[in-house]
């Protein structure tokens, strides 16, 4: 693994607006920086990050397992008790899952280590699927990186499979938060590949989603809602007023409702609990347990629910930090073994792996100037070279 300055697109700017991609920048910051780019080998790839992602995938489904049998669980990871049996029939049901991202510290030797998995709404797909490969394609046509190069990345196909597996009879909404370009991004993304999927959709705002007398939820032209993707997370859903009538909806929600499980990082806990010694795992506790104290005064401790690297702290010799300060917390945490991001002259990148339907399916690499990686964190590229 290998972090190699390249020289910029002089058009790249313009060629990401040409392809819809206008969240590059952030506050007149760049969030997409191709300055330089992560280069690995087959290898490192296939062994260290594709096979690990989805064996770490079906030890996530042993713990939903254990977690919809056990009620103690569930309250653990601090999940309403009001929606525990609508959790357990989802999961009974076997309603599919969609796609998810699991962030990994990792410097190309030795396991790859996890860090958290982004179950529910994990966001840089678009730039993940597309405008990465774009830039790769583009490179190697102007000799700016070797020829030959290839990129771990079948993102586009697999979502466009998956989407067309769901057996979604009528129309798709697909609904979001105002206010976030990036969310706006992604679902009008996902919407591009439903319709390539031979799909019919509808885009909506989540706030405008409206209940029928009959408690089925409709949009803004009062048509039913059967199956909508929702980029807006569970657990956020779960505390709004209107969520009581989710579970007698009727409506099919993608990601489905046991992906809450996992999208906790309380999972992180059970799953040092039911898996410890896994070679690409962290000792990992709830911060309550009294095993907790084996990691000494060098931990991370990490909100049960926490986005963007808010309000997680970086504790080394029993001093705390907090790089981006937040909201979260109030629901509980977990404490981790510190294992820190590979160092490459002050940049920490973060491999996040993509899962499509529980099959890896590509990479994102998201590197910050501190060890927590954070919402003002820069898209960085990738290769595979041998």
């Amino acid at each position: 693994m290998q972090r190699i300055p390249v020289a910029e697109r002089e058009d790249w700017k313009e060629t990401a607006v040409e392809h819809g991609f206008d969240f590059h920048s952030i506050d007149g910051d760049p969030y997409w920086d191709e300055s330089a780019y992560y280069r690995f080998t087959l290898r490192q790839i296939e062994d260290d990050l594709e096979e690990p992602v989805e064996e770490l995938e079906n030890l996530c489904f042993a713990v939903v397992e254990r977690a919809v049998s056990d009620e103690d669980v569930l309250r653990r990871l601090a999940i309403p008790k009001n929606y525990w049996s609508y959790i357990q029939e989802s999961w009974q049901r076997q309603e599919k899952n969609f796609y998810g991202r699991m962030d990994f510290s990792y410097d190309g030797t030795g396991p790859a280590k996890l860090l958290e998995y982004n179950a529910d709404t994990p966001t840089a797909l678009y730039e993940s699927s597309i405008f990465q490969w774009v830039w790769l394609e583009q490179a190697m046509e102007r000799n700016l990186i070797p020829e030959g190069c290839d990129q771990f990345n079948s993102l586009h196909e697999r979502i466009v499979e998956a989407l067309g597996r769901f057996g979604i009879d009528g129309p798709l909404h697909l609904a979001c938060a105002s206010g976030s370009e990036e969310d706006s991004g992604t679902v009008a993304y996902l919407e591009d590949c439903a319709r390539q999927a031979g799909l019919q959709t509808v885009l909506m705002k989540i706030e405008d989603i409206g209940i029928d007398p009959a408690g089925r939820f409709t949009d803004t032209e009062d048509h039913v809602i059967d199956t909508v993707f929702k980029l807006y997370p569970w657990e956020w859903l779960l505390a709004e007023d209107f969520a009581r009538h989710i579970p007698e909806s009727s409506t099919l929600f993608i990601e489905p409702v046991w992906k809450s499980i996992l999208s906790n990082k309380g999972l992180l806990a059970l799953m040092w609990e039911m898996f410890e010694g896994h070679p690409n795992l962290l000792p990992t506790f709830f911060a309550d347990d009294p095993k907790a104290a084996s990691l000494g005064d060098t931990y991370v401790r990490k909100p049960l629910y926490s986005r963007e690297g808010q309000n997680i702290e970086l504790v080394c010799d029993g001093q705390a930090e907090t790089i981006h300060p937040g909201d979260y917390g109030a629901e509980g945490h977990i404490v981790q073994a510190f294992h820190a991001l590979p160092d490459f002259t002050g940049n920490y990148p973060m491999a996040g792996c993509w899962l499509v339907a529980s099959a890896a399916a590509g990479m994102c690499i998201r590197e910050d100037r501190s060890l927590v990686t954070g919402d003002d964190a820069r898209f960085i590229p990738h290769v595979i070279l041998d």
